[in-house]
């Protein structure tokens, strides 16, 4: 569609003119469909994650500079709805991830022999004092021996960011594994 009349198309749908934003759906929404089918994989998610783009179009219309591009600024919409859309996916993932949770039988890989195989109890119980972020910094660093950069690497955050886990961690490990009475002391250092 030629720029001018996308931009007159645009003007007239500000101005609140429901037939130009028909004509504008009319002209992206195949493009944005194809877009919205490579990043979600259901056709129900795909129609709802539409919807929401062109509901973001309409009600944010006023926040488009129109000395950018209008399908960068369109595609803008798009990846922002898809990241909602896996957001919230994955909140209600995780709610019926615990409901289903409560409401079996604990399998073999939960029990606590399992779990705390090889692992002292008092050292255990700590790690889950532990904040997930450092908790994750934790488990890989002592773990599975990765070094601080291997972890940054893996994670994907800064190496700083790393360090100040680490080191958040072990000063919540010290503060609960090492307040503890002289005889639970000589117990944990045969770990």
């Amino acid at each position: 569609m030629q720029s001018e009349y996308m931009y007159q198309l645009l003007t007239k749908m500000k101005d609140g003119n429901q037939q130009a934003f028909h004509a504008i759906y009319e002209a992206t929404y195949q493009d944005v469909y194809r877009t919205v089918s490579f990043l979600v994989d259901h056709q129900q998610d795909r129609e709802d994650v539409m919807n929401e783009i062109y509901m973001q179009m309409w009600t944010s219309l006023a926040n488009y500079d129109t000395n950018r591009p209008f399908h960068f600024w369109l595609h803008g919409l798009v990846i922002r709805q898809v990241q909602r859309f896996r957001v919230k996916s994955w909140r209600r993932f995780r709610i019926f991830e615990r409901i289903r949770a409560f409401s079996r039988e604990e399998p073999y890989w939960d029990q606590p022999h399992v779990l705390m195989d090889g692992t002292n109890p008092i050292i255990s119980q700590a790690i889950q004092k532990l904040t997930d972020k450092q908790r994750i910094v934790i488990i890989l660093r002592f773990f599975h021996d990765y070094r601080l950069e291997e972890i940054a690497a893996l994670l994907d955050i800064p190496l700083g960011t790393v360090k100040s886990r680490y080191h958040a961690g072990l000063q919540v490990l010290r503060k609960h594994v090492w307040n503890l009475p002289r005889e639970r002391m000589e117990k944990l250092n045969d770990y």
